[in-house]
């Protein structure tokens, strides 16, 4: 079921006046219900991954209460095998042909020709997000940073809340988890509030990130017949912010859908295009990803209290794997590669923190310097993004090639935009609004301006939705 659909549009009030009105008295079958819905919301694909949703709850949530019965030995066992069970369950379904196909072509070359026989696997939408989730669970255990639950009921909903099942944020247990295990109050103001996020997340993903798609598609599908660099650098930048509004604009439906039920998830999104360098970006961008793999990968190999040496090696590694959790394909894997490269220096001179603070902190508008760190860093997250994008590495490769040229300097060709002067206009207000509310958790935390000022804005936001929304694309991260 998708947050930009008819059917939502009808399934969210349903379930949240049931959930205030009907079910709240009883936390227990408040709970039950909170686990029906989400169901009823990732089974609308497809209900027989609901049992793999199922089967990765009941593992974790039982190794919890194993670990807190034996001893060392044990409970380094019972770990070791429910995250063997669950990263063999998500390489099965993601990596399987990939490997498969892999191992196939490498002995093509030496002139040994495998006969394929791979399985066609559909990727259950979202199995990468609540397997991270259900795996910090089932390792903060281990770690004794959190007690194991015997409330499974409780521990279903935290696994399959439905705003946060298939794209997240990826919550951890210590935040989520008690969430769902004490009575929840109506709170206006904090729904109200995830009403505007969830109004700014539709306006991100439908009028901008759709409008993108469109340029963006046709773009990189005649890369090949445009003779105009710039052309291929304005897709690109397109792909940039359709990439960005389409998954920060989930977030935002998600995080601000949860704050309806009383529910409140990390913030995933800090505008990460106005990052001074690599390292802010990565603290800003696909904040529950990074922080995932920094917590249960990166400070488990030594983080930067190690040997230089093994830095490289530990940076290499968080990457090369953020690259293969978006998927089976090389190109994911070069993406990570040429950022873990852009990010080594900043954190080998020990520089990987420099900017913590808010840019431009106080002021209207950022220094020269700060204009030139922000555009610099862009230009580099941009060039990342067409091996994010390309279909594989020879693609990606001639489209670079293609992108820096004399011809850069021509005028790019807008034909493919289907002259949607009015996505250029919304992109422009929508980067200056982000820009005004860069301290703020969204984009339109705006409770403390004048009423009328506010619902002048809901209504202009409203329109342009109705009016101006592009194609209905699938949410770019439902494939990972």
């Amino acid at each position: 079921m998708l947050f930009n659909s008819l059917t939502f549009a009808f399934f969210l009030p349903i379930v949240f006046l049931l959930y205030w009105f009907v079910f709240q008295r009883n936390l227990k079958i408040q709970n039950i219900f909170v686990i029906v819905a989400s169901y009823v919301f990732y089974g609308w694909w497809d209900p027989r991954f609901l049992i793999l949703i199922i089967f990765t709850s009941f593992c974790s949530w039982g190794c919890g209460l194993l670990m807190q019965r034996f001893d060392s030995f044990y409970r380094n066992f019972i770990n070791i095998s429910n995250i063997v069970l669950n990263l063999g369950i998500l390489g099965v379904f993601k990596y399987y042909n990939f490997f498969i196909e892999s191992f196939i072509s490498a002995f093509a070359t030496v002139g040994i020709h495998i006969q394929p026989n791979t399985l066609k696997i559909i990727l259950p939408v979202g199995i990468s997000f609540y397997t991270f989730q259900a795996l910090s669970y089932s390792i903060d255990v281990y770690r004794k940073r959190i007690e194991p639950t015997k409330d499974i009921i409780a521990f279903f909903a935290f696994i399959s809340f439905f705003p946060l099942l298939v794209a997240g944020p990826i919550e951890r247990a210590k935040n989520l988890l008690p969430q769902f295990q004490q009575k929840r109050v109506f709170d206006y103001e904090k729904a109200t509030d995830g009403m505007r996020q969830i109004l700014w997340g539709l306006f991100k993903k439908m009028v901008i990130a759709d409008n993108c798609a469109i340029y963006v598609n046709k773009v990189f599908e005649n890369y090949q017949n445009i003779t105009t660099s710039s052309t291929l650098l304005l897709g690109t930048i397109f792909f940039a912010f359709q990439i960005y509004c389409d998954f920060s604009g989930y977030s935002d439906i998600a995080i601000g859908t949860g704050r309806l039920f009383g529910i409140s998830a990390m913030r995933n999104f800090n505008f990460p295009y106005f990052a001074r360098d690599i390292a802010e970006f990565w603290r800003r961008w696909h904040i529950s990803l990074t922080t995932w793999f920094r917590d249960y990968v990166y400070i488990p190999l030594g983080g930067s209290r190690v040997s230089k040496l093994k830095i490289v090696r530990n940076t290499l590694i968080i990457f090369l794997l953020s690259g293969l959790w978006h998927g089976a394909n090389s190109t994911f894997l070069a993406w990570g590669l040429f950022h873990a490269i852009l990010f080594l220096p900043s954190i080998m001179l020990g520089k990987n923190r420099k900017y913590m603070d808010t840019v431009a902190e106080g002021k209207l508008l950022p220094s020269i310097l700060e204009v030139f760190q922000i555009a610099f860093t862009f230009l580099f997250v941009v060039i990342g993004w067409v091996f994010f994008r390309a279909e594989n590495i020879g693609q990606a490769v001639q489209y670079l090639q293609g992108m820096f040229d004399m011809s850069i300097l021509n005028r790019p060709i807008f034909k493919f935009f289907g002259g949607k002067v009015e996505t250029m206009f919304c992109l422009a207000i929508m980067f200056a609004v982000e820009w005004l509310q860069r301290n703020k958790q969204h984009g339109l935390d705006i409770a403390k301006i004048n009423p009328w000022l506010r619902h002048i804005i809901y209504i202009l936001i409203i329109f342009s939705i109705i009016f101006y929304a592009g194609q209905n694309e699938q949410f770019i991260y439902f494939q990972f």
